[in-house]
């Protein structure tokens, strides 16, 4: 309780102090809330702010300093020029070289490239004086004694397509020799890619291979039926041998000859690249023979790609016969396994999903896998297109009297994808321009055969040009080493490199001459190459299949035995 309340009341009530004054009556308000008297009452409620907004004003009179800002932003709001919910827009370029841009390089390179006439007769002095290391010949010496007792039975089962299987049989050849075992003619394996069912003789001259290899390793096309009683007559009993990628000789020695001397029969399968390429001389001087002397094409694909080499000189006359080969990676299942993106737009998009689903099923599609086709452009992993080619080949110094064959499966799109390459080499051929319907009817749906007409036309021509690599041109690039003194005249081409230039529409004829002038030079410089440890023989056939011509001492020993 108030101490002053203690006093007794008189009936009188205290008077109250007096109120301290309003600013001004009309502002007081009774506690129900209405204007007390002399205030003016039925103001609006608009009214009511406009004078709120008036008082908060006049008391805070710096406000007025900011007046003059909050009138333009109103107007500009008002006139529609200024809006609060606009963001900036960032704009991400692409990275250099990871799009495709070729065909607007074409267009601006075209004028100064037609009208340069200064290196025609880049064919006839391309790589003249290439390389000082000396020439090289062939020394793969058959043994002329007679072969002991074999151990047993070799089948293998060649997977892949022409040159895949061409590896599976150097390297059967040569487990079988060091294993002294019998080799079966290879099995080659239906693929979903190639649907070539080819057999061996169907491709190679099945007798020559046997008799060339007679001295060295037993071959034969059947197993004898004693042996296939024992196992029912079914490939199926017989112990199949699971073999990792590059195993050495000296595991076959260790796992598989006992299993061979105990069965008579082994399989093994699949069978590609199962042996390393670092192995002993005596390993190594069996490839050599098989590869490079014991397998001959079959007769039919010999006399076929022979007949096309001598098409090609003639119409390569004014150029003393001389002609290049493209080997050209532009099919649909090449372009569709890459992930690169060209300009096909949607349509083209659709048939690459299609393709991988009808080749790969699924494996492009697996939850978690990102495909960057620009990353791919970049790193140098898209095929070159035929436009791509032409404009390289004729930076190179190759004009329009170059005769060209080429080298390819279907092209995708063919009609769109190669007029701006037959633009560039009107004299280019393929082997459906060489030969006739009726020629190639025995070959025509047999992609391995078909292959081995183009690796035989490939082989004799002047200079070869791989454009994305893969067992064709390193087989092709090895065997044109063997057959010409060492030395394999090959365009090699720097894809990333090309990315960057084909990805710049502004750059001018000659700097782009330049730059592939250096890398024809480049491709050069790589023509001659010895074989290191891991490489394989395949590709690099000196030292271990060659000799230095007046210099045996620098030869392998392999060379010579």
């Amino acid at each position: 309780m108030h101490p002053y309340n203690r006093i007794p009341s008189s009936g009188q009530s205290t008077p109250s102090p007096p109120p301290s004054p309003l600013r001004s009556p009309r502002l007081r308000r009774s506690k129900q809330g209405r204007f007390a008297a002399g205030q003016q009452p039925g103001r609006t409620f608009a009214q009511r702010l406009a004078w709120l907004i008036l008082s908060v004003l006049l008391r805070r009179q710096g406000i007025f300093l900011f007046a003059p800002l909050i009138y333009i932003s109103g107007m500009l709001l008002y006139m529609g020029t200024v809006s609060f919910d606009v963001v900036p827009v960032i704009k991400h370029r692409p990275a250099p070289g990871s799009v495709y841009r070729s065909p607007q390089v074409y267009a601006k390179l075209r004028p100064e490239m037609d009208s340069d006439n200064s290196t025609s007769d880049t064919i006839s002095t391309v790589w003249k004086h290439s390389y000082k290391s000396g020439e090289w010949q062939p020394c793969v010496n058959r043994s002329s004694g007679g072969l002991p007792e074999s151990n047993g039975y070799i089948y293998v089962e060649a997977n892949g397509g022409l040159n895949q299987q061409r590896t599976s049989i150097g390297n059967a050849v040569a487990v079988a020799g060091y294993l002294n075992a019998t080799l079966i003619i290879p099995h080659f394996h239906y693929h979903s890619i190639w649907r070539d069912p080819s057999k061996f003789k169907d491709i190679y001259d099945e007798d020559y291979f046997i008799t060339t290899l007679e001295n060295d390793v037993q071959v034969v096309n059947t197993i004898p039926e004693y042996i296939m009683e024992r196992f029912d007559h079914n490939m199926s009993n017989v112990y199949n041998f699971r073999i990792k990628a590059w195993s050495s000789i000296q595991y076959y020695r260790d796992a598989v000859l006992p299993k061979l001397l105990e069965e008579k029969l082994i399989r093994i399968s699949p069978f590609a690249n199962r042996l390393s390429f670092d192995a002993p001389p005596a390993v190594q001087r069996l490839r050599c023979l098989a590869n490079y002397e014991a397998l001959r094409f079959s007769s039919p694909i010999l006399t076929l790609g022979e007949s096309l080499v001598a098409r090609m000189k003639k119409l390569s006359a004014n150029n003393s016969g001389r002609y290049i080969s493209v080997h050209l990676r532009f099919e649909e299942d090449m372009v569709a396994f890459s992930c690169c993106v060209f300009d096909g737009g949607e349509e083209e998009i659709q048939d690459m999903n299609a393709a991988r689903e009808r080749g790969w099923r699924g494996k492009f599609t697996k939850p978690g896998r990102v495909i960057r086709p620009g990353a791919i452009r970049i790193n140098g992993k898209c095929p070159l297109t035929p436009l791509e080619v032409g404009l390289m080949l004729r930076g190179m110094g190759f004009d329009k009297s170059t005769s060209i064959y080429l080298a390819s499966g279907k092209i995708y799109k063919s009609e769109k994808t190669m007029a701006p390459l037959f633009e560039m080499f009107p004299l280019l051929q393929t082997k459906e321009m060489l030969a006739s319907a009726e020629e190639l009817a025995p070959f025509k749906n047999y992609s391995s055969r078909m292959a081995a007409i183009d690796y035989t036309v490939c082989l004799h021509s002047e200079v070869f040009v791989t454009t994305q690599g893969g067992n064709f041109p390193h087989f092709l690039m090895g065997h044109r080493r063997y057959l010409y003194g060492g030395h394999s005249k090959t365009v090699r081409p720097d894809k990333r490199k090309l990315a960057l230039l084909f990805d710049n529409p502004n750059i001018g004829w000659k700097s782009f001459k330049r730059q592939m002038l250096n890398m024809r030079a480049h491709s050069d410089a790589k023509g001659f190459e010895l074989k290191r440890p891991n490489d394989s023989i395949y590709t690099f056939p000196c030292p271990d299949c060659m000799c230095r011509m007046n210099k045996s001492e620098d030869s392998r020993s392999s060379s010579a035995t």
